[in-house]
């Protein structure tokens, strides 16, 4: 792993999509903590299709070349990434706190550079290991101990109570 092509850009944009994807997450738990997967990704994909076509009809050449490759990558990104992790992380804000839930975008980096290197031989550096410990102890740390009732920190109806 080489930090060459590193920039200030490319953290910035890093950590804007961290804290957009921690925000959401944030958001969704507090006010749409249940709802039908089926019509929350419809609304998610769509608006995602909204903001990024114009930048894919400005930048992209909108040409496919077809190949095995890239049905494999297309199948992996729709199918797993998609429909699956989206699906899971709707499951898991819904079971858990949220909190807990995008702590585990801090693993990310750490599962994809142990995939390249089991599928890719990529070299795994010291930096990289460390960085990689260091996510997992903080991610530990998050989601240690019990969770809290999923009524936490709502006030109470003293009607409901009998008071």
């Amino acid at each position: 792993m080489s930090l060459q092509n590193f920039t200030a850009i490319s953290l910035l944009l890093a950590l804007l999509a961290l804290a957009g994807i921690t925000l959401g997450t944030l958001y969704q738990k507090r006010y749409c903590p249940s709802f039908d997967l089926r019509s929350g990704s419809v609304i998610q994909f769509t608006a995602a299709l909204v903001v990024l076509l114009p930048v894919a009809l400005a930048t992209e050449t909108m040409q496919v070349r077809w190949s095995g490759e890239f049905l494999f990558a297309l199948g992996w990104l729709v199918l797993v990434l998609s429909v699956g992790a989206t699906s899971l992380l709707f499951r898991l804000i819904e079971q858990g706190a949220a909190t807990r839930v995008s702590s585990l975008f801090y693993l990310t980096p750490a599962v994809t550079a142990i995939m390249a290197y089991l599928m890719f031989d990529e070299t795994l550096t010291p930096v990289a290991l460390a960085g990689m410990a260091a996510a997992v102890v903080g991610v530990a740390l998050v989601n240690r101990g019990p969770a809290p009732p999923s009524g936490a920190g709502k006030p109470v109806d003293a009607a409901r109570i009998g008071a």
